[in-house]
């Protein structure tokens, strides 16, 4: 299993450029924070994350697709013209 350190730089830099706090609780769940727009108040933030469920890469990744799913489900379409 990988460190709690590792973890958080691994799910924090798969969000580039978007900023991203990924912080652990005391009952070892992790709450990811996504700013998107420069704005102090989160776009997304999911809490209660099972860190001992993140045991491997494909499970890192399918959490950090579903969060970029949540993510852009959020944003405002923006006119192409």
């Amino acid at each position: 299993m990988l460190s709690t350190l590792e973890l958080r730089d691994i799910i924090e830099k798969s969000f580039l450029p978007v900023r991203c706090r990924c912080t652990l609780a005391a009952d070892q769940s992790l709450t990811v924070q996504l700013f998107n727009r420069g704005s102090p108040q989160p776009d997304l933030q999911v809490a209660g994350i099972r860190a001992e469920q993140l045991d491997g890469s494909r499970a890192i990744a399918s959490l950090v697709s579903k969060l970029c799913c949540q993510l852009l489900d959020k944003q405002p379409l923006r006119d192409a013209g």
